[in-house]
């Protein structure tokens, strides 16, 4: 066996991904392809779709999507092995089945998802792009084509985004502040940050939607604390696992916007 073939393999990729997702990428490709002397443990049916993905990938040669696409499958174990550990069970309802005339609806999103961390640049999106695939694996109420929209959705976020949706979504724990948002900041860090807010209303992902003045009205100005998650702001902070997104990225998100937790 040749050193290039010897690297052309689903283990090799997974264990590739440690400069994105460190040194538990080893342990995540012991988990897929030699359970039996892994630390911890995922379906089996969920390790067969991630082992099929990662060979079927296991040729990339662009180095920094082989990263990333080692990593988004780390990752994807990850989350399965902490949902394993707390009892939440794969689904049975025939997601990872061959499907007439096409593979199973797992494989299908596994190289979904591998495709779409290839495409993040910005390589902190790669974890909870990993999280969607082992979350839509034990949630039945979730088909493939709401997995792929959610997957859609997040691809268009960039990380401010998909942190200022991760700040609402935990809002009922940790309060976001009062102080109103200005409609035109002069910074152009906090202008940019207000933006990324209008664009994710714009997008129905945030609540309240834009509003627009009656003549000679003045609309309120928009606090922090006034933002709700729309149902499709749900789909994509529950799928992408957002409660678990760093709290120092939520942080530096609210301070772009000028505001600060009290």
């Amino acid at each position: 066996m040749t050193a290039s073939e010897q690297t052309s393999t689903g283990r090799a990729l997974i264990e590739a991904g440690s400069p994105v997702a460190g040194s538990m990428c080893r342990a995540a490709a012991t988990v897929v392809f030699e359970p039996t002397a892994a630390m911890v443990q995922v379906d089996d049916r969920f390790a067969a779709s991630l082992s099929t993905a990662a060979d079927d990938a296991a040729d990339l040669r662009v180095p920094r999507e082989r990263v990333r696409a080692g990593a988004v499958l780390a990752f994807a174990v990850e989350y399965a092995a902490t949902q394993h550990r707390t009892g939440r069970v794969a689904r049975t309802d025939g997601w990872f089945d061959d499907r007439p005339g096409s593979r199973p609806a797992a494989d299908e999103l596994a190289e979904s998802v591998i495709g779409a961390a290839r495409r993040s640049t910005d390589e902190r999106r790669v974890r909870h792009v990993g999280y969607l695939l082992a979350e839509a694996a034990v949630s039945p109420d979730v088909d493939l084509d709401l997995a792929g929209r959610a997957l859609r959705l997040a691809e268009s976020l960039s990380w401010r985004q998909l942190a200022l949706l991760a700040a609402v979504g935990r809002r009922d724990r940790v309060p976001l502040p009062m102080a109103p948002l200005e409609d035109e900041p002069r910074a152009w860090v906090a202008w940019g940050a207000r933006e990324d807010v209008t664009d994710l209303q714009t997008a129905g992902l945030l609540a309240p939607p834009l509003g627009t003045a009656r003549p000679g009205a003045t609309l309120p100005r928009l606090r922090a604390a006034d933002l709700r998650l729309t149902r499709r702001g749900v789909l994509v902070h529950r799928l992408l696992v957002l409660d678990l997104l760093h709290e120092h990225a939520v942080t530096t998100a609210l301070a772009d916007l000028g505001l600060s937790r009290s």
